[in-house]
């Protein structure tokens, strides 16, 4: 086990009562008195008795029910993502505490070795599993930590000597790191997202930003450089004295660092040394955007010593994630793919250019998070054959895509239904062989499902029970 300096921690506050807060405050509890003199979970205004709070409990955790005053002093105050830095619950924790940190931070501090931090608006996940991937391949003991659905700190007990954590960071968990420091960091992009959370996009991007606080000259920064936040982060690292891959699919950014395709061929430059990595119709993901994962997931590797034969067969065999443009069959040559993980329009714009224009028939819709939809529906307009707008933003997200189709004198066709089913059977209508029907939804699930993965789960089942038909 690779473990930090096992300091004691003292007098520790968790809050909120979900997943993290519950395992955080039960790894706490398990260091002993040795290290830990007390643990106090405050679940917050909507928690209550019940299971989770028996265990708790049962370890010796003292638990505080509906309530977000925080009373009493604390060493330590580690502080679930879902609570907003903006938030009186979260202020109330600061106010209380010595110092205050999220899950990853703690993690860190356990077993600090041999990190590597992806994050970004989106493709993290994708670019997380795949560097992963890679680093396996090449015989690296690795495992994938973070946002990605395992928290790190669930790992740090049972963790390798020598093993990589692959941690996926998501804006939340790095506004409140404070030591973390990776060997290679990746900032993918930053669109506008979580802005309800973080108060504004400067202070979003800023949070993003943090990926890279800690990191010293010998270390390997990586920055998608396609937005002009990302642009002005880069550039504030190299007046750092940092090494900074810049990393644009598009075009070669001509600094000693830099991944980009050229000719065909994905490329990644060392300190002024190429690897020409592979062909880009040899990678096994579709779309531009996975062009960008798939660059910065080979850099990483390749900065940590991976030969460039073992990227090259990862990036061919590689299988798309679960909910991430998974291809979910075929029926009368119509391809059903299911996207349910894009959850904003930025995501939804970089799926379109996996596929061929006009033949797309794109259900989007769900919780409405207000988001500027313009660049989003001048897209749909452009490359769709029909878009079937759902759920609780389904009828702005309808109009917004009519005024585009009007502005490009397109011949999109905009579709109305309540729900994910309806929109479904409308989509199937609207299919023409060779089309692919495609749920990206460009919003959260929350109007209709109490995730994405539920939602996209959804999506699958029907195409399996449309396909039973087909067979009929």
């Amino acid at each position: 086990m690779q473990t930090g300096k096992g300091g004691r921690l003292g007098d520790v506050l968790v809050l909120g009562m979900g997943k993290t807060g519950v395992d955080v405050a039960l790894y706490l509890a398990s260091l002993g008195e040795a290290r830990v003199s007390s643990v106090t979970l405050y679940g917050g205004l909507s928690s209550a008795p019940g299971e989770a709070a028996s265990r708790l409990e049962a370890a010796g955790v003292r638990v505080v029910l509906g309530s977000e005053d925080v009373r009493g002093s604390y060493d330590l105050a580690v502080v679930s993502p879902g609570i907003s830095e903006l938030s009186g619950f979260f202020r109330g924790a600061r106010e209380h505490s010595r110092e205050l940190i999220g899950e990853p931070e703690l993690a860190w501090r356990e077993s600090p070795g041999r990190w590597v931090a992806i994050t970004g608006t989106n493709g993290k996940t994708t670019t997380t599993s795949l560097s992963c991937a890679i680093l396996r391949e090449a015989g690296l003991a690795a495992r994938t930590v973070g946002n990605i659905g395992t928290l790190a700190t669930s790992q740090v007990a049972g963790r390798a000597e020598g093993e990589w954590f692959v941690a996926e960071l998501s804006s939340f968990q790095l506004a409140t790191s404070v030591g973390l420091h990776p060997r290679v960091a990746v900032l993918l992009n930053v669109t506008p997202d979580h802005l309800e959370w973080h108060g504004s996009l400067e202070a979003y991007a800023a949070a993003k930003e943090r990926v890279f606080a800690n990191l010293v000259p010998g270390d390997l920064a990586v920055v998608g450089v396609g937005d002009g936040w990302c642009r002005a982060i880069a550039d504030r690292l190299d007046a750092r004295g940092l090494r900074v891959l810049r990393l644009d699919a598009r075009r070669d950014a001509g600094t000693p660092c830099a991944a980009f395709v050229r000719d065909g061929r994905m490329v990644v430059r060392l300190d002024g040394v190429e690897h020409d990595v592979c062909a880009t119709a040899d990678f096994a993901l579709r779309g531009e955007h996975n062009l960008q994962n798939g660059l910065a997931a080979s850099a990483l590797a390749l900065e940590l010593g991976v030969a460039d034969d073992v990227v090259a067969r990862t990036l061919a065999s590689f299988q798309a994630l679960e909910h991430r443009i998974e291809p979910c069959g075929e029926v009368g040559g119509v391809s059903f793919v299911n996207d349910s993980k894009a959850t904003n329009t930025d995501s939804v714009e970089k799926a379109l250019t996996a596929f061929e224009p006009g033949r797309v028939v794109l259900m989007l819709g769900g919780h409405d998070k207000g988001t500027d939809l313009r660049s989003l529906a001048e897209a749909v307009a452009r490359d769709c054959r029909a878009a079937v707008c759902f759920g609780e933003a389904g009828e702005r997200i309808a109009r917004s895509v009519e005024a585009a189709r009007d502005r490009q004198a397109s011949p999109v066709r905009v579709v109305r239904a309540p729900h994910l089913r309806e929109a479904f059977d409308a989509a199937v209508a609207e299919a023409r062989e060779g089309d692919a029907v495609l749920l990206s939804p460009a919003c959260s699930s929350f109007d209709e499902f109490s995730n994405m993965a539920e939602r996209g789960r959804l999506f699958k089942s029907l195409v399996a029970a449309h396909a039973d038909e087909g067979r009929r």
